[in-house]
């Protein structure tokens, strides 16, 4: 049983302001730190906290953010002898205002040395031998096809950033987890929040497997390939920063789905997990180990049919 997340390596900048920005305004923040992210990286640290046989490809810049990336990922038990060191060429890092009291965010991504992950870097044994094959889309999209190509494992795809992606792709996907926005643009039509009836259609119309909606605090809404459709609600957190929720219930997910679960048991799982690590700062503040949700579980709802 294993994991491996092909994707990319930050270092955050995380500002607490009072409240988000508007276009063209200038607001003051109270606090500014310093954490590791990326998408990639946030996975595959959520998945590392949850379960053993987890590896990460990716690129690092050859300087003191490259040295904290790795060293935070180790701490995570996460394999990082794939995770190559690029010259000449910065660690990716994020700028990321985090509202106080909501906990919303925004967020700016400069990729680095994460544009220079390429395709023959994902040619590699944890890819080929992976059970679960965990991407975004923060590295060039050629490296995440060719990923997709070289495992034999479950190809779980989170489409983030948003950007439109070929059929191809999206076939070879087995679960696919955009949010709401993300499964809006996959489908070109306008963004906005749809009843689940609606991103049902929406989901089929993109995808030929499964795909997983995540809905904030709403949880995540299950379309799978063939059986029942569902809402899976999370149990009650009081957020303080909802910074790398998603990319802990990516990693989640994946941790999941390699144990065995099927697909709503494992969004259950995923979604308990994104719910604790929203109670502390920072998109790893509060990574939640396995006891956690295990003992959380009990405390999310039943999921809904639709």
């Amino acid at each position: 049983m294993s994991v491996t997340v092909v994707g990319s390596l930050n270092e955050d900048v995380l500002i607490t302001v009072g409240r988000l920005p508007g276009r063209g305004e200038t607001v003051i923040g109270s606090t500014a730190v310093t954490a590791p992210g990326g998408k990639g990286a946030n996975q595959a640290a959520a998945a590392g906290r949850l379960g053993p046989g987890v590896h990460m490809v990716g690129r690092v810049g050859a300087d003191p953010a490259g040295d904290r990336q790795l060293a935070a990922l180790a701490d995570s038990r996460v394999n990082v002898g794939r995770v190559h060191r690029t010259p000449g060429v910065p660690t990716g890092s994020a700028t990321i205002p985090v509202e106080e009291g909501s906990g919303e965010n925004l967020i700016v991504v400069v990729p680095g040395a994460n544009a220079e992950l390429r395709p023959e870097d994902a040619d590699v044994e944890s890819v080929h031998r992976a059970t679960v094959l965990l991407l975004q889309l923060e590295v060039p999209l050629e490296t995440v096809r060719a990923a997709v190509r070289a495992t034999t494992g479950t190809v779980v795809l989170n489409p983030a950033p948003s950007q439109q992606l070929p059929a191809d792709l999206l076939a070879a996907v087995d679960v696919l987890v955009p949010n709401e926005h993300e499964l809006a643009q996959l489908a070109g039509v306008a963004p906005g929040e749809r009843p689940p009836a609606e991103l049902v259609q929406l989901a089929r119309s993109v995808a030929s497997g499964s795909v997983v909606v995540t809905l904030g605090a709403r949880g995540a809404l299950v379309v799978p390939a063939d059986g029942a459709v569902l809402v899976q609600a999370p149990p009650p957190v009081t957020p303080v920063d909802t910074t790398g929720a998603g990319d802990c219930f990516c990693g989640a997910l994946a941790q999941a789905l390699a144990r065995g679960e099927d697909l709503p048991c494992a969004v259950r799982y995923a979604v308990t997990a994104a719910a604790l690590s929203t109670t502390g700062p920072g998109a790893r503040g509060a990574l939640p180990d396995d006891g956690a949700v295990r003992a959380l579980l009990p405390q999310a709802p039943d999921a809904v049919g639709v």
